[in-house]
């Protein structure tokens, strides 16, 4: 249940710097109690990147652009899109919409939102990488996670094998 509305300027930063991967997020869904619906506010520095390309095999989301400039590569191809404030994106689950996020030459902020399946798996095609999580999806609790790992992508193992 709600508890009523969140004020975006009400809610902390939350700083991620990972090399060229430098943004900063405020979890407005969870805040305001949601459940099977994830948003978050996100703020790129410019020429800086979002989250490692990928997609999600149990989950959609979708991009809403506020403020500034940037790229989006989108598709098994990573074919380049720019962005602009008022551009909306849906990414509905599958390889389709494998994305990546770039700011251009100022901030990007952008809302993003996403649905809060589990269990789901999450494919990073240009690392030949998967995420795997259950007990809470991605972006969400994850003391509540009961398995969160990622693994190679061409990793396999015969069934019957001991």
């Amino acid at each position: 249940m709600s508890d009523g509305p969140v004020n975006e300027a009400d809610l902390d930063w939350t700083d991620h710097e990972h090399g060229d991967r430098t943004f900063k997020r405020k979890q407005i869904g969870d805040a305001a109690g949601g459940e099977q619906l994830g948003a978050s506010l996100y703020a790129v520095p410019p020429g800086k990147r979002l989250w490692v390309r990928h997609y999600h095999e149990g989950n959609e989301e979708a991009i809403f652009v506020r403020d500034g400039t940037g790229t989006l590569r989108l598709g098994p191809e990573a074919d380049e899109h720019a962005l602009e404030p008022g551009d909306y994106v849906a990414l509905p689950a599958g390889e389709e919409s494998a994305h990546e996020i770039e700011a251009g030459e100022s901030e990007l902020r952008l809302l993003m939102v996403s649905t809060m399946e589990e269990p789901d798996i999450t494919v990073y095609p240009d690392r030949e990488m998967v995420g795997l999580y259950a007990g809470s999806p991605p972006g969400g609790e994850k003391a509540d996670r009961t398995l969160s790992t990622y693994l190679d992508r061409n990793a396999e193992k015969e069934y019957w094998d001991e």
